[in-house]
């Protein structure tokens, strides 16, 4: 079936992809970036630059379209919002300038690996202790990293940001729709940068299906996260960010 200049029937399963990935993505604070980016890279050949370049491109709608259903929720956080935005700015934009330019290959394993281990820790805290919210000490150096691995590597700014202020007691409801907030102004910031770099990224294809099915998403995964109870929200970002990273550790070692 064709609509226009695009056929449906090709664009139905990354609407689908695009769909689950944003769901996990609204309700865990994770894994859209991760999931597209192995999908680009790993199943149709893009090269990491250009495939960096296009989720970013993708998850600026995907991100604002969040953020509202986010807000909407009440699940964002004033001042950690504020303690992320900038820091993460400017390790998102030095990410999407170095990737650009140079090979970030040898980096990956290493970020691959702290990922699981944090996953598995999540997993473990959420499975046999009550969550305790503390308040959150270190933010900005968390931003600068999370947004300089989420540029380089195509998806990272929610497995190392949600995943960290996690660990250090923050309430998950709030971490979650914070994080996915302060994404939008970043992929947006990413996005013009890897555009002045690359040039302007072809929104059709697949890249158009994991774009509606995205914002189709969106406000789905800001409900759930209201509405999942803390030590379970724990537990399913432990199993996505431990599967996620994971499987990019097999890719690497199986070359």
């Amino acid at each position: 079936m064709e609509f226009g200049a695009f056929d449906l029937g090709a664009l139905l399963p990354f609407i689908l992809i695009g769909f689950a990935a944003q769901l996990v993505d609204g309700a865990v604070g994770m894994a859209f970036g991760v999931i597209m980016n192995t999908l680009l890279v790993g199943v149709l050949g893009v090269p990491p630059a250009l495939a960096s370049q296009r989720v970013h491109v993708v998850e600026c709608f995907t991100t604002f379209a969040s953020s509202i259903s986010h807000l909407y929720h009440r699940n964002i956080d004033g001042r950690l919002f504020m303690r992320l935005l900038v820091p993460g700015l400017i390790g998102g934009v030095t990410g999407a300038y170095l990737i650009s330019n140079i090979d970030s290959a040898y980096v990956k394993p290493l970020v691959l690996a702290y990922l699981t281990l944090i996953g598995i820790y999540l997993l473990v805290r959420g499975l046999l202790y009550p969550p305790k919210v503390r308040e959150v000490k270190y933010v900005a150096p968390l931003g600068v990293i999370g947004g300089f691995l989420d540029a380089s590597g195509g998806g990272g700014w929610g497995p190392m940001v949600t995943s960290n202020l996690l660990v250090q007691g923050a309430e998950p409801r709030k971490v979650v729709g914070t994080v996915n907030s302060v994404e939008f102004f970043l992929t947006v910031a990413v996005s013009a940068t890897f555009i002045s770099q690359l040039g302007i990224a072809d929104l059709a294809g697949a890249t158009l299906g994991l774009l509606i099915g995205g914002v189709l998403a969106a406000p789905f995964g800001a409900w759930a996260a209201k509405h999942l109870p803390a030590k379970w929200m724990l537990v399913l970002v432990g199993i996505v960010l431990t599967l996620t990273s994971g499987y990019g550790i097999y890719r690497v070692v199986s070359g």
